[in-house]
């Protein structure tokens, strides 16, 4: 059995961890055992299903406040457990944690970047800069492999020239598409989260954070429903900005018009029977699996241009705008999905995305070829 230590902050529902966890209930648990280091003792939404499929959460502590501290505990987990690869997804941080792999003697240490932070990290002030470079040194020094969910996410991790490093490859999100196509009863849905039958439901999912950029969204929804008196704006997810985003929603009188359904664990229910368009003007990306999932219920999209062209499976159903045009802009193009939708048709959608190399068959062998080295 080969033996594989992921690296994580925490395994809540997230575009990473939701990845993971396709990974996990799909990949031969006979084969591969899959466990989870985290950075906190805090219960996460993934945990419980994780134990039951036979991984193990471990808690190590202090990653940031107390780097020898995290590099000696982890040290001390990959000796005892006797992992054969060691997967982290802590983007820069992974130059510390694969160095200490690398003095555990792991032999596969694998560097993933997730997310296009190169805009973030061109604000950085000198100390984080110079803390960045000591990583990406470290990143390419002691990784063995360095995979990356698309060419952004690549260049905002990877030192130049990682086109032509052998190291290298693109690992596109598998999505698991068997409950896009269940039946849901969407009526029943709609009632149990107050939304009217015959309403325009503009959806979103991700974390409450500056990255999804909700408080534009706000801006939009506003825009949107000066014009629809029927349109309502379905937000899942949580994070530290929603108690910020609802006193805006509060101070625009959208109360009723906009509703925060949390965490769900049914989002291909709620992009397939709920929702009717989807808005996604996130300031960057790596690659977001969401906006898979929304191409695989056939939602037409209204999406920021600062995302990866490499997720554009159904063009039909893609609108793309730069974060510089106005909300009223934007509205118009959310307001023109009511139109646009039934372009493609939710069968026909379902199965481009089964065919792509965005179904998590397809993911799960990339990923086990790695493994194997």
């Amino acid at each position: 059995m080969t033996r594989v230590l992921h690296i994580v902050g925490g395994m809540n529902r997230g575009g990473v961890e939701t990845w993971l966890m396709h990974v996990l209930r799909h990949i031969d648990r006979r084969q591969y055992q899959m466990d989870f280091l985290v950075s906190t003792t805090e219960a996460c939404a993934y945990d419980d299903e994780i134990r039951a499929l036979g991984s193990q959460i471990i808690p190590c502590l202090h990653p940031s406040s107390k780097p020898l501290t995290y590099a000696r505990n982890l040290r001390t987990v990959l000796e005892t457990g006797k992992y054969d690869v060691v997967h982290s997804h802590v983007h820069h941080y992974s130059g510390w944690a694969l160095r200490t792999a690398a003095q555990a003697r792991v032999p596969v240490r694998i560097a993933h970047s997730h997310n296009d932070t190169s805009a973030v990290q061109a604000r950085a002030s000198l100390p984080r800069r110079a803390y960045l470079t000591l990583m990406k040194y470290s990143i390419d020094r002691y990784a063995t492999h360095r995979l990356s969910a698309s060419r952004l996410a690549a260049s905002a991790l990877f030192k130049s020239g990682w086109e032509t490093d052998l190291r290298h490859r693109l690992l596109y999100y598998g999505v698991d598409l068997t409950p896009f196509g269940a039946a849901v009863d969407g009526r029943s849905l709609r009632a149990d989260l107050n939304i009217p039958p015959n309403a325009f439901v503009i959806g979103h999912v991700g974390r409450f954070a500056e990255q999804k950029n909700h408080r534009f969204l706000i801006e939009i929804a506003a825009e949107v429903c000066h014009h629809d008196r029927n349109a309502r704006f379905l937000l899942v997810g949580d994070g530290p900005l929603r108690p910020r985003i609802e006193q805006q929603v509060a101070q625009a009188g959208l109360g009723e018009r906009v509703i925060f359904a949390g965490l769900r664990a049914d989002v291909p229910a709620l992009m397939s029977r709920v929702m009717d368009a989807f808005l996604f003007p996130s300031l960057y990306e790596g690659l977001p699996v969401t906006l898979i999932e929304a191409q695989a219920a056939g939602l037409p999209a209204v999406i920021s241009d600062t995302i990866t062209t490499e997720t554009d499976l159904i063009q039909p159903l893609l609108h793309r705008l730069s974060l510089n045009q106005p909300a009223a802009e934007w509205a118009q193009a959310v307001l023109a999905c009511r139109e646009r939708k039934g372009t493609v048709a939710p069968a026909e959608a379902l199965d481009r995305v089964r065919h792509s190399h965005f179904n998590i068959e397809h993911s799960v062998r990339d990923l086990m070829a790695v493994y194997d080295g």
